[in-house]
């Protein structure tokens, strides 16, 4: 349904705007639970699920739909998402560093994240702003009555995301008992297993999409959940910490940040073509394979 939704919204909005709305409607429920994963003292989870999201989406998620389905993409709307996960990789850096000697969730470094969340949204509600007013601007809606209307697709996303959120959040739980049993770590969880099941609602929009030959919005929702996650739902979610019980600092590890640049390097290189290719794909799954590795080795 998700994948039927964001193809009708698509419709009326072209794959830019409908792949924002895929992403929106999928990583809200994420912001919610990040922030509730705060209130119960789990800063290193929720900065782990982050972490996760954006590399399982840029490597994971976007190899398999470009195996799904090689062809054009939007290269200017790509390579800007990307720009802005990269200027928030490295934007992390200045709470990360000094986290990495003591204790990564003391007060000081809380102080020192609070500007940068801000500094990312203020990029993110420009870039948005900005790359929403060029979609529309580009597409011209197709005279196609087999469309449904615009207000049916967004509620039928919005509900089904909802839905996949809830069905997620259950998984995850009953996943996390089956890693500890197996004696994997807290960080291995949220980095992965959490990150991958949490973020099914853009995984199976965008592999579905892309079957159908949709390639360009397949690529979208795929980099624009990445993108939305890094300048969005980790400040936003820093933010909202104000409120909470317990801090959240924006200071991740080094293999976090590592994993995050190269994948978004990754990714920017196999886009400048403005196609995509089943050998790039391919490429990328394997990137995300050493990331898993890199997580279990840093565990």
């Amino acid at each position: 349904m998700i994948g039927d939704a964001t193809e009708h919204v698509a419709e009326h909005t072209g794959p830019g705007i409908g792949g924002f709305l895929n992403a929106s409607f999928g990583n809200a429920p994420e912001l919610i639970i990040a922030v509730l994963a705060v209130q119960k003292g789990l800063p290193d989870v929720v900065r782990g699920s982050i972490t996760g999201s954006v590399v399982s989406n840029l490597l994971l998620v976007l190899g398999l739909t470009m195996i799904a389905g090689a062809g054009e993409v939007d290269r200017r709307s790509l390579l800007t998402q990307l720009a802005i996960i990269g200027v928030a990789a490295a934007a992390f850096l200045v709470p990360s560093v000094p986290g990495w000697h003591g204790d990564p969730n003391r007060h000081s470094l809380f102080v020192v994240s609070i500007p940068i969340a801000v500094l990312l949204l203020a990029v993110y509600i420009a870039t948005t702003i900005a790359g929403l007013r060029r979609h529309g601007a580009m597409h011209t809606p197709p005279a196609s009555e087999a469309a449904w209307s615009m207000r049916t697709a967004v509620i039928v996303l919005a509900v089904a995301a909802t839905a996949t959120a809830f069905v997620s959040e259950a998984l995850v739980g009953s996943l996390e008992g089956f890693g500890h049993a197996l004696g994997l770590s807290e960080f291995f969880i949220a980095v992965v297993i959490v990150a991958i099941v949490g973020n099914a609602a853009e995984h199976g929009g965008a592999i579905v999409v892309a079957r159908r030959g949709r390639t360009k919005l397949a690529s979208e929702i795929a980099i624009s959940s990445s993108a939305q996650v890094a300048v969005f739902v980790a400040p936003a979610a820093a933010l909202l910490s104000l409120v909470a019980s317990h801090e959240l600092t924006l200071a991740f590890r080094p293999v976090e940040l590592a994993t995050i640049a190269l994948a978004m390097i990754a990714v920017t290189v196999f886009v400048l073509d403005g196609r995509s290719s089943r050998r790039e794909g391919v490429a990328l799954l394997a990137g995300y394979g050493g990331a898993v590795t890199a997580y279990a080795l840093a565990s």
